[in-house]
């Protein structure tokens, strides 16, 4: 087995549970399988779930640990990670520049196989993860086919579209609101055949689901009506992404697994 070396570039503690978990805990018992974590923000900003003992002044350090225990139920740490300490909710605002630079310095580092962020809807439309999407995608083209090892596939996690309402009819069903993908924190969906790999995942989505589940200051939006978890598992089950680096020609046979082929 030659290298498998996957680096994912996030916004906040809880991003990097949804979507593509269940590809690395496949993986996660190889012994050619790093995996590299990076965390623009530590979540500072968001939700205090009632039952944690979290303040605004500590929220960023709960979170910090959240993921933590998160990676654990997962079943797989990261071999390295980086939190890159820029205040949440204001990405979009920070020196985009530098930004970019820093995340390409950790590709330089690392020269994964693989590298994972957000698409450019951000998945929720959250300006922080539209930003740090951006970067690394900017970081990844300004070193990809430069000759060294490495940086041989650039993904987008993403919903697909028929998933996305599936998931939005439950949603009704259950009571809860529909998502409008024209809000912000509201999912978005991609079209069906826009997906060029879609991962079975369904073996570790209990580990997958138990992962979401650490992140308990935010239990409010991530687990928001009993049947959430039931959603979530189902959901769990598949993984799809988009392949933006190189460009999949059209009609291409649907990869299975994030380094097949390479």
């Amino acid at each position: 087995m030659g290298s498998r070396r996957l680096m994912l570039v996030v916004a906040h503690p809880d991003d990097d549970a949804l979507g593509i978990a269940g590809s690395i805990a496949l993986h996660g018992d190889e012994p050619a399988f790093r995996f590299v974590l990076i965390h623009a923000t530590d979540g500072a900003a968001g939700q205090i779930a009632p039952e944690v003992d979290a303040t605004p002044a500590t929220l960023g350090e709960v979170r910090r640990g959240e993921d933590e225990r998160a990676w654990r139920a997962h079943g797989r740490i990261p071999d390295r990670h980086e939190w890159l300490g820029y205040e949440d909710g204001f990405l979009a605002e920070a020196d985009f520049e530098a930004l970019t630079a820093r995340i390409r310095d950790l590709m330089v580092q690392e020269r994964p196989d693989v590298v994972c962020t957000f698409g450019p809807d951000g998945v929720t439309g959250h300006p922080d993860h539209i930003t740090v999407g951006r970067a690394t995608d900017e970081a990844f083209l300004s070193l990809a086919g430069d000759g060294g090892p490495g940086l041989r596939r650039l993904l987008h996690a993403v919903m697909k579209q028929s998933t996305w309402g599936v998931i939005n009819r439950a949603r009704v069903r259950d009571g809860l609101p529909p998502w409008d993908p024209t809000q912000i924190y509201h999912w978005r969906g991609v079209p069906d055949e826009l997906v060029d790999i879609r991962v079975d995942t369904h073996l570790v989505a209990d580990r997958v689901v138990d992962g979401i589940a650490e992140h308990r200051s935010q239990r409010l939006s991530l687990f928001e009506h009993p049947a959430t978890r039931l959603t979530w598992r189902s959901a769990a089950s598949r993984e799809h992404f988009v392949q933006v680096w190189p460009a999949r020609v059209p009609g291409q046979r649907r990869l299975a697994d994030i380094f097949e082929g390479l």
